[in-house]
């Protein structure tokens, strides 16, 4: 909690007291989907929900880069978010809007300290001691503060602030918007058990994680957006890694999946039958 109030604190003075600036809103615009990626191929796709393989070394470096964003440690992240798959929208969520409101689904959760990771949910992450490592009080905000550090040497305060502060500020947001408002705004394809919705605008500015109905209906996807029209730039981002051999096995729904079952409405039925 002290560091999610300080560094929204240190960004708002920083852009007050420095500023308004443009190279610095597209610095941090720019920060922001580098990092949303590496949160959305690491935290969620590998190591929740374990969508592709990677070597060890690139899982450790995947791991560092994912808690640079300030997020906590991927067991964590993973042991939460896999909580929350088996619980969506029932009063075992930790972060449903249907169950304890918008605010609460949104930030309110990451305020309280209900949640502590819970290794048995991720035994095949927890087996790794350098993942334990990772963890660790002291460690897990490491990766994160040599990031900001390096803004600061590279870029002086204005680095810092634009490009470590204020890019925090959205990446957080932006993340938290997947367990908020995609469960409050879109269209649902397929009848999963919990209110989880598509939007595009959502996709754009997650890189992709906008589709979260076709991924509450198959998690195990390492794309979630399922038909070429629904943009996906963490999948576009997966699939050059996986070209040039750091990871394999992308996973993707079957026929099967993208069949159904779909929601019952006649109309988004139909988009989906001529798609």
């Amino acid at each position: 909690m002290i560091l999610l109030v300080m560094v929204h604190l240190v960004a708002a003075v920083g852009v007050i007291f420095g500023g308004w600036s443009w190279s610095g809103l597209a610095l941090a615009i720019g920060v922001y989907y580098v990092r949303m990626v590496v949160v959305t191929a690491g935290y969620h796709r590998y190591f929740s929900h374990r969508a592709f393989r990677t070597s060890r070394v690139f899982q450790f470096l995947l791991a560092v880069a994912s808690q640079s964003a300030a997020q906590s440690d991927v067991l964590w992240w993973a042991s939460h978010h896999r909580w929350h798959h088996r619980h969506s929208d029932t009063p075992l969520d930790l972060h449903s809007v249907k169950q304890q409101g918008f605010w609460h689904a949104h930030l309110g959760w990451i305020l309280s300290d209900k949640w502590k990771a819970d290794l048995k949910v991720v035994p095949d992450l927890a087996k790794y001691p350098e993942l334990r490592f990772l963890s660790r009080p002291g460690i897990s905000f490491l990766p994160s503060a040599v990031l900001g550090l390096a803004f600061l040497v590279i870029g002086g305060v204005h680095g810092l602030v634009w490009g470590f502060m204020v890019s925090t500020v959205l990446l957080w947001h932006g993340s938290f918007a997947i367990n908020s408002l995609t469960h409050m705004f879109g269209s649902r394809r397929y009848a999963t058990k919990d209110n989880s919705r598509n939007h595009w605008l959502l996709a754009i500015i997650t890189t992709g994680e906008g589709w979260h109905n076709n991924h509450h209906h198959y998690p195990s996807a390492a794309n979630q957006g399922f038909f070429w029209w629904e943009l996906d730039m963490t999948y576009l981002v997966l699939r050059c890694l996986a070209k040039v051999g750091l990871i394999w096995d992308l996973q993707r729904p079957p026929a099967a999946v993208l069949a159904g079952p779909l929601v019952a409405d006649e109309n988004q039925a139909e988009l989906d039958r001529v798609a």
